[in-house]
């Protein structure tokens, strides 16, 4: 019998934490409190129905995602009455809509950045020009006052508009391309809460970066243009229907989600090749051109909006605010003692990533306490976390003593304005703190700082050193608060300073240069947080127009790989499995291989003849949340019971209410039903906003009467005998993208189908809770 998976709405955030003992065994995994590798939310027993997970900082239900055909007469129908001027419509409004997607997502990244730098800048000339005049304490009242106030605000539209955008949305869109649906991962009000919100909490100084979330934001983009219209307001366009299904909205989102990265980073094949090796389940040539098309387009959209304000008309933007670190400069040239060095990098970088990596799910563990209280006391957390750091970001810097500005510099020491190498502070003329510039500067500024090169003395190691600890534990302690956030920054800031040190350190033993083995660090660390190696190394080399580093890049990302997944798993890894998302894994467990696919399967299973009475219908609708039925066929429509294929809950629903019925068990043909519906009836709401039983008016006396269900039916189901090895059942339902796999029996003689396997039979919590005895062998 399959499993239900949810159509239930989004509930408040209380209402959704008691709803996790409602919905039963939807549930994958402990609950808090458990280890570090268990999901936050306990399966309960029963063999009940909703799958739920942790969507950004709120609990909702989940479901799965129709990515397979269905092969019914009426899609038969449509497809050979189909023109091949309706074939060119189709693939120019893919190629049109990956142009809009490239168009809007570098827009919305140029805004972003516009935004921070402005705001940002604004906040820290205020503390700057208050510093000049010696009102030090004004100073911290006034920055922090602002900070407070930016975190505020997104904290609050995270807790009541929009909870789902808290965080990256990495996590979120990589379950939502592997196949895990929720209402609110990608609606509009997550669009525009990742936007704002991402603006004011990186304005607020927070330790986190927008790049993670300008991934989820592209996603979103994707899915508001490829949704198809909307009848509610009337913007129903014909050409998009065809856009109305799971499939092409999946390739939709995987353009989105790389166009997001490469308005991020400035790094249209890096995010192309975050799209391949990160956020995609499945791949293909031609998505890759469509990928790759809509990255330039972000490319060409950036390039020419930077050059706009490099004629001074942005206000604080500067030279273009994207992050952009050209260290093309520095002589790259190394010998055996570099390559020590940067072996040594890595290894300290995959130490460093794995134990980030268990810091941030501990503490997140620990914010699931605070989160479930509800909004207030995720305001509450957000204001504390946002003090912490205006403290740490204002005070440290009091504890570094001044040092003399060097000579024959070509900038200006000390620094005046809200950027630079050299910040005054509370020194005199002539000196400057160190401390001071990396900390009150933007992210991306203190990163410029570091990567800088010709400046192996412009930084004490003492003062990397605080600043390394800082960063570190205030990166660990916001990850995890109601507002978007990303980890690049935080981690890139880390592995630059800690790379900064190692190469200050062997400075008399290695001819590269301190901004180089910055760049170095920050390239390991990465590889031991995310367990990216070809989308970092491109992304990083596209960041520092800086070729010659690749052999580097390429060594010290694949040593701290090495090192980091020997201790645990990848960030964006863990946080899939602790939400709780039903993510399908590439490859199948070790233990599924002494199980069968007939092993797995719950009863009893619940069926449909081929022309079925409507009551029968509405009550298997009204009592299951079951998103597909076999259809039999029996004696007299065949010999001997045999399966016909099988139909969705959405596409019963439309039949239902078009009243198709008729006073016997007879067959009424696929005709009947294209005269009353077209192909386009049975397609996919947007944002599964679709019909519900509700809204059918079945009368008393229709109840008794008799509808044909095979027009309808997916006659080309995927099945696998009962006794396949559930390895290889996962490895086939994952693969080829499914929703529903059918179980058919070995022996004649026997109903012809045994029941229906879905994404929750495979997930390991479930299969575990059948048979314990097999878990721990294979370990």
């Amino acid at each position: 019998m399959e499993h239900q998976e949810g159509n239930n709405d989004i509930e408040s955030m209380e209402g959704a934490w008691r709803a996790v003992e409602r919905y039963g065994s939807g549930l994958n995994g402990k609950e808090e409190g458990g280890s570090a590798s268990e999901p936050l939310l306990r399966k309960l027993t029963g063999n009940t129905t909703s799958q739920i997970a942790i969507i950004g900082a709120n609990v909702c239900p989940v479901e799965s995602l129709d990515y397979e055909i269905v092969e019914n007469d009426v899609f038969k129908e449509d497809w050979r009455s189909r023109k091949k001027v309706q074939i060119f419509q189709y693939i120019v409004l893919k190629w049109t809509l990956a142009l809009m997607i490239g168009l809007a997502t570098g827009l919305v990244g140029f805004f972003n950045n516009l935004a921070v730098e402005n705001i940002a800048g604004f906040k820290l000339l205020l503390t700057s020009n208050l510093m000049l005049e010696h009102r030090y304490l004004t100073a911290f009242f006034a920055y922090g006052g602002i900070n407070v106030i930016l975190a505020a605000a997104a904290a609050t539209l995270c807790a009541y508009v929009a909870p789902a955008a808290a965080g990256s949305g990495i996590p979120e869109v990589k379950a939502y391309l592997n196949g895990v649906d929720a209402y609110s991962i990608l609606a509009p009000s997550t669009l525009f809460v990742k936007i704002f919100g991402s603006i004011a909490g990186v304005s607020a100084g927070f330790v986190l970066g927008k790049e993670g979330p300008m991934v989820h934001t592209g996603a979103c983009i994707a899915n508001l243009l490829g949704q198809g219209g909307s009848r509610k307001y009337h913007l129903t366009w014909t050409w998009l229907r065809y856009f109305k299904n799971d499939r092409d909205r999946r390739d939709l989102i995987t353009c989105g989600s790389a166009a997001g990265v490469a308005a991020a980073f400035r790094a249209p094949v890096g995010g192309v090749l975050f799209a391949l090796e990160e956020a995609a389940s499945w791949w293909r040539s031609a998505l890759l051109w469509r990928t790759f098309f809509t990255t330039a387009i972000v490319a060409v959209v950036l390039k020419g909006l930077i050059e706009y304000c490099r004629s001074g008309k942005c206000g604080l933007f500067g030279k273009g605010g994207l992050i952009m670190f050209d260290v093309s400069s520095s002589v790259s040239t190394y010998n055996t003692q570099d390559l020590i060095a940067i072996v040594a990098i890595g290894l300290i970088g995959g130490v460093f990533g794995a134990l980030f990596n268990y810091l941030v799910n501990m503490t997140l563990r620990t914010y699931s306490f605070i989160n479930k209280k509800g909004a207030p006391f995720k305001i509450l957390l957000t204001i504390i976390i946002s003090l912490l750091t205006s403290c740490c970001s204002y005070g440290l810097p009091w504890f570094a003593s001044c040092i003399p500005c060097p000579e024959d510099l070509q900038e200006e020491c000390p620094t005046v304005g809200r950027s630079g190498n050299f910040k005054n502070f509370q020194c005199p003329s002539g000196h400057y703190n160190d401390l001071a510039s990396l900390f009150l500067n933007t992210n991306d500024d203190a990163i410029r700082n570091l990567f800088s090169g010709g400046t192996e003395n412009e930084f004490r190691i003492s003062s990397l050193l605080v600043f390394f600890a800082a960063i570190f534990c205030l990166g660990v302690a916001t990850y995890g608060i109601a507002i978007p956030s990303g980890l690049f920054i935080p981690v890139i800031l880390a592995g630059a300073t800690y790379g900064r040190i190692v190469g200050t350190l062997l400075g008399p033993l290695s001819d590269l240069d301190t901004g180089l083995f910055a760049l170095l660090g920050a390239a390991s660390f990465l590889g031991g947080t995310m367990r990216m190696t070809v989308s970092v190394c491109v992304i990083l080399l596209e960041l520092t127009n800086d070729l010659l580093m690749l052999p580097l890049v390429m060594l010290v990302l694949l040593l701290s790989k090495t090192v980091a997944d020997c201790f645990n798993r990848g960030v964006y890894d863990q946080m899939v499995k602790m939400k709780g998302l039903p993510f399908m894994e590439a490859h199948a467990e070790p233990y599924m291989r002494n199980l069968v696919a007939g092993d797995v399967i719950s009863g009893p299973l619940i069926s449909f003849s081929g022309v079925e009475r409507v009551g029968n219908i509405v009550e298997a609708l009204r009592f299951t949340g079951h998103n597909g039925f076999p259809v039999i066929n029996e004696p007299p429509f065949s010999d001997a019971p045999e399966l016909v294929g099988l139909v969705l809950r959405s596409h019963l629903l439309v039949l239902l209410k078009g009243k198709i019925f008729t006073m016997g068990r007879v067959e009424t043909g696929v005709e009947e039903v294209l005269q009353r519906f077209g192909p386009f009836d049975f397609s996919k709401a947007g944002l599964g906003k679709g019909l519900k039983l509700e809204d059918l008016d079945i009368l008393e006396e229709e109840l008794d009467m008799f509808v044909d269900l095979h027009p309808i039916a997916n006659t080309s189901p995927y099945t696998v005998v009962e006794t396949m090895s559930l390895s290889k059942a996962a490895v086939l339902f994952r693969e080829l993208g499914l929703r529903h796999l059918c179980v058919v029996p070995k022996t004649p003689g026997r109903p012809p189908i045994v029941g229906i396997l879905t994404r929750h039979d495979f997930v390991p919590e479930h299969i575990l809770g059948l048979f314990p005895h097999v878990s721990h062998r294979h370990k």
